[in-house]
């Protein structure tokens, strides 16, 4: 299963102003494990390349929360899902037609559950 992975930054990864519960090697697993990531947020372009370039990882997309639906033309995969931490994040998702994970429920790592064919219904 092609799985598609869009997280929100601030609130939602350790990274972000504020923190959120996603570590940045629950994002390196996700990749190792096949999924497509990147992030979508209301930071600029430059600063989201800037971060995962500190990080020292490299991902598929960044992009404006807003435009979360171009991600989805641009790739192809069987579940498309957003993490965040606002009511704006719930919205955009639903609009672009990915499912929405709040991001204490992504700090679990629900992808590998889907992966794994586990998931609770």
């Amino acid at each position: 299963m092609k799985i598609l992975i869009s997280f929100d930054i601030d609130g939602t990864l350790e990274v972000g102003d504020p923190p959120g519960p996603v570590t940045l090697e629950m994002v390196k697993r996700a990749k190792e494990l096949g999924c497509i990531v990147g992030s979508c947020s209301d930071r600029s372009i430059s600063s989201q390349q800037l971060l995962w370039q500190n990080a020292n990882m490299e991902v598929d997309f960044t992009s404006l929360k807003h435009l979360l639906g171009d991600i989805k033309t641009r790739f192809d995969a069987e579940w498309y899902v957003h993490t965040g931490d606002r009511e704006l994040d719930r919205q955009f998702a639903g609009e672009a037609g990915f499912d929405f994970i709040w991001q204490d429920a992504a700090a679990e790592e629900p992808w590998i559950a889907k992966l794994n064919g586990t998931e609770s219904a």
